[in-house]
């Protein structure tokens, strides 16, 4: 019996189990870095006496510099492939938080999140999203949902962890015990499990064989300039841009916020956690829908249209079942992060030159995350409320809408295939 369950072990396509250690990998790196921010601003502003603006801005610094170096870490994994960028990643990302953990100063604490946005940029996003992109085409919004499984995962599991950790050890120790389980889960990951393309284990995407002589349609695509060229870069970036600056600066601000209208800590960090097990379903459905919806900005407008209700519904202090209401429409609105960006780019600009249209559209993006947290922070020093940010974040998700409703009337693009490296 063991021997039968071992030969049909070995017939499933490898995509597969790489796409099993990515979720792993996203969820442990989203975790660390983007879901427990929150939980660093209440104890550095109890120790240093920093505003809140001051702590999230570090947080703003670092997007600025991830999304800076973008262009270039995403011209290296299409030259290069995505597994050597993971695994020098992994290990820079690992040193950067221990140099986060010596902060003492305000401008160590800007300097190292710098250096942390830049590393992290090598080791996360951009490089799992390009492989499992390699790995699967007809299944890939499929792949892409399961992936997006593994942020959320971030939230439901890495989250409680993390609150306790840092209420055990510190927001020092926290960052410490952050880089060293970093390095422990990705680096076996990247060495023995990661490859470049499915061709390195004698595979084909999706497992078939493409048919006769035919070019599989993943080969093709316009390189970075062509693609600028177009309204569909420039629209499809900004409308990124806005729906990013609601959603991170909600995001980063939503312990906080659940903490300023009467929650405890414990009880926000209980309720994000919530809705990010509500996000695994929501992104397997967003990601089963990918592959049989043609024009997927169709669904970025339906998710931009229940942040924004989100938002109008928090805005009217409903009490607990505003909350829920807020909560159900936040999963809704974020169900297809971060397959919208995936799926809208590699359709219009086609796969051989993904990673490095991706990182340059990144830049656009965080144009808009950068400020976001920041811009909530100071709202909230200056008027003790977060009344003012929902209200901008809302509007920028209306404006994230309306540019993804005028891709949707653009014609399709067309390119030639091009090989991958």
């Amino acid at each position: 019996m063991i021997a039968a369950r071992a030969r049909r072990l070995r017939g499933v396509y490898y995509g597969w189990w790489m796409l099993a250690g990515s979720v792993v990998a996203m969820a442990l790196g989203s975790g660390v870095s983007f879901w427990a921010f929150g939980l660093y601003i209440d104890p550095l502003e109890e120790q240093f006496g920093w505003s809140r603006g001051e702590v999230s801005g570090a947080f703003s610094v670092a997007l600025l510099t991830g999304a800076l170096s973008g262009p270039l870490v995403g011209r290296w994994i299409d030259a290069r492939g995505p597994r050597p960028m993971i695994l020098a990643g992994v290990v820079l990302t690992a040193l950067s938080y221990l140099l986060l953990a010596t902060t003492s100063e305000i401008w160590q604490w800007y300097a190292w999140s710098a250096v942390n946005g830049v590393f992290r940029q090598m080791m996360f996003l951009i490089p799992f999203q390009a492989l499992i992109s390699r790995w699967f085409d007809r299944r890939r919004g499929l792949a892409l949902g399961v992936l997006g499984t593994g942020f959320a995962l971030g939230g439901v599991v890495v989250v409680p962890v993390m609150r306790v950790v840092i209420d055990a050890v510190g927001w020092a120790g926290s960052f410490v015990a952050s880089g060293v389980v970093l390095a422990a889960i990705f680096l076996p990951i990247g060495l023995l499990l990661v490859r470049n393309d499915p061709s390195d284990v004698g595979q084909h995407p999706d497992g078939v064989e493409p048919i006769g002589t035919a070019t599989p349609s993943r080969l093709g695509g316009l390189a970075l300039g062509p693609a600028m060229r177009t309204p569909h870069f420039w629209f499809v970036s900004f409308g990124l841009m806005l729906y990013f600056f609601g959603l991170f600066g909600m995001m980063v601000h939503q312990v906080p916020f659940f903490e300023s209208i009467g929650l405890t800590r414990g009880g926000a960090a209980s309720v994000v956690s919530l809705m990010a097990a509500c996000n695994i379903l929501s992104r397997l459905l967003y990601g089963w829908i990918a592959d049989r919806v043609t024009r997927y900005e169709f669904v970025g407008i339906v998710m931009c249209c229940s942040l924004a209700l989100g938002m109008g519904v928090l805005l009217l202090d409903l009490g607990l079942w505003g909350i829920a209401v807020f909560a159900l429409l936040w999963v809704t609105g974020t169900g297809g992060v971060p397959i919208v960006e995936t799926v809208l780019l590699t359709r219009m600009f086609g796969l051989a030159h993904f990673a490095t249209i991706f990182g340059a559209v990144l830049v656009i993006e965080e144009m808009g995350i950068v400020a976001s947290p920041t811009i909530a922070g100071w709202i909230f020093d200056a008027t003790g409320r977060y009344d003012l940010a929902l209200a901008l974040f809302a509007a920028t998700f209306v404006g994230s809408a309306s540019l993804f409703a005028l891709v949707g009337r653009l014609p399709r693009l067309r390119h030639e295939p091009a090989r991958l490296a």
